[in-house]
């Protein structure tokens, strides 16, 4: 973080100092919320949650070296108290995030938003782009109203690159993001039915989505909005911004796109990358068909802030997976793979993960171990019997599905009379496991993908340990 003082971050973020804080004192480390990740010099937010109050922890990160405490109710050590509970200490967190963009003159900031891919693509640019200049990346999934700022306050003076995650769970939710730190380059991967349980309608998912390509300045002022032109709905954004638009796509008429592409023996794509009269060749080192996607919208948002095309080609060969659960392919002794995609799950990843392992598997065996897809609302039902008839039509050997919410899978699978394999119900992870433990052997492919709350990744790295105990 730029470094701060006390009484300049009581001014940013609307606070009252308190508890002997000394106002001259600099902050010059981490802004964190978790007490045990404090350095020397760092700010810690209190906020009160719902399994942990961070007050309670006060003391021990100041301790531990945090300069004060941003709190919303005193605590006996230097601190800046807002008045609102987390409500309010989370908008002064923004307004810190802001403050601290705004003076960042050198760094440029592009925002990743879609229904999936939002985390594998924020990676895959952060490694792109890192080769470039320093550059600042989202841990994991941290992509809410208080990781997004703590994102951007982890950059500093020689911070060149800041790609951040922008996600939704409404109307407008975006549209704050943005303004906590407004990104030049905006980046739409798709819109697909995650969520839709909670916004309505894939329209409505759709203009949640467009606020970040409302949100950046317009061309003349140097925005790009980078839109996936194999979407309609994402396309259509270009209607809703002022930025110069970028397209990317396999359609031959788009800015960058992917000729001759094709999955390796191990699932992983290899294309040629064009981006105008310029091309190069990509190796991913990701699993699936869709990351030829993500790669392409790499690609355009990373020769957009200024890198060549060859040189972004390299990068995204030698770009390693970094979050865990997505599309992550283990080895067994035995000689089955263990394809865990186990995240997170919506209709279209679904259909993602089956046609990976449907290619990973060729010939031989292959399993589907699916979880329930959650927050569709009305579309539950429709949706999973949909997945179930996809699957059966893939091809899969066997499909194994958990739980009780997710039996509609079951039903669609059954209702595909051509299909030739098998399909079990189980009550949850620890069942799936036994029902593959004995059954798997070399050439084997199984994919275990469902909603996080469903706990899935249980089943692949049990599958994976125990296999290796034979």
């Amino acid at each position: 973080m730029i470094a701060l003082t006390l009484d300049r971050i009581a001014e940013i973020t609307q606070a009252r100092l308190g508890g002997s804080a000394r106002p001259a004192e600099l902050v010059t480390g981490p802004v964190v919320t978790d007490s045990r990740r404090v350095e020397p010099g760092a700010l810690f937010v209190a906020l009160e949650g719902e399994h942990a109050d961070g007050h309670d922890f006060a003391e021990s990160a100041v301790a531990a070296g945090a300069v004060a405490v941003l709190a919303s109710r005193p605590v006996p050590v230097p601190h800046l108290r807002v008045d609102g509970g987390d409500a309010e200490v989370v908008a002064a967190l923004g307004r810190l995030a802001r403050s601290v963009a705004d003076r960042l003159t050198g760094a440029e900031i592009i925002g990743i938003t879609g229904s999936s891919g939002k985390t594998t693509t924020k990676d895959l640019l952060a490694q792109v782009l890192g080769r470039f200049g320093r550059t600042v990346a989202p841990v994991g999934s941290y992509n809410n109203e208080i990781g997004h700022p703590l994102t951007v306050l982890r950059a500093d003076a020689d911070t060149r690159f800041i790609t951040v995650e922008v996600a939704a769970r409404g109307q407008g939710h975006i549209a704050h993001l943005c303004s906590v730190a407004p990104p030049r380059i905006g980046v739409v991967l798709n819109v697909g039915s995650a969520h839709v349980g909670e916004f309505g309608s894939r329209a409505a998912i759709a203009q949640a989505k467009g606020e970040l390509v409302e949100a950046l300045p317009e061309a003349a002022g140097g925005g790009v909005a980078v839109l996936n032109a194999d979407d309609d709905a994402v396309l259509a954004m270009s209607e809703r911004t002022r930025a110069r638009v970028v397209t990317y796509g396999l359609a031959a008429d788009v800015d960058v796109r992917a000729r001759d592409a094709e999955l390796d023996d191990a699932g992983r794509p290899r294309f040629t990358l064009c981006v105008g009269e310029h091309t190069a060749r990509v190796h991913l080192r990701l699993v699936g068909w869709h990351q030829v996607h993500n790669a392409l919208a790499v690609a355009a948002a990373a020769v957009e802030a200024g890198a060549d095309p060859e040189s972004v080609a390299a990068a995204l060969s030698e770009a390693q997976p970094l979050s865990r659960w997505r599309m992550e392919i283990t080895y067994s002794t035995g000689g089955a793979t263990v394809l865990n995609d186990a995240y997170n799950a919506n209709p279209e990843s679904v259909r993602a993960a089956l046609s990976t392992l449907r290619s990973l598997a060729g010939a031989g065996r292959s399993y589907a171990v699916l979880g329930h897809m959650a927050e569709l609302g009305a579309q539950h039902r429709e949706a999973h019997e949909n997945v179930g008839r996809f699957a059966a039509s893939s091809g899969v050997t066997e499909l194994i599905v958990v739980g009780d919410e997710a039996a509609p899978i079951a039903d669609g699978a059954r209702s595909v009379a051509a299909w030739q394999g098998e399909v079990r119900s189980v009550a949850d992870a620890a069942e799936a496991t036994a029902a593959l433990r004995d059954r798997l052997r070399a050439g084997d492919v199984v994919m275990v993908k469902g909603s996080r709350v469903a706990g899935l990744e249980q089943v692949a790295e049990q599958l994976t340990a125990q296999e290796a105990d034979k």
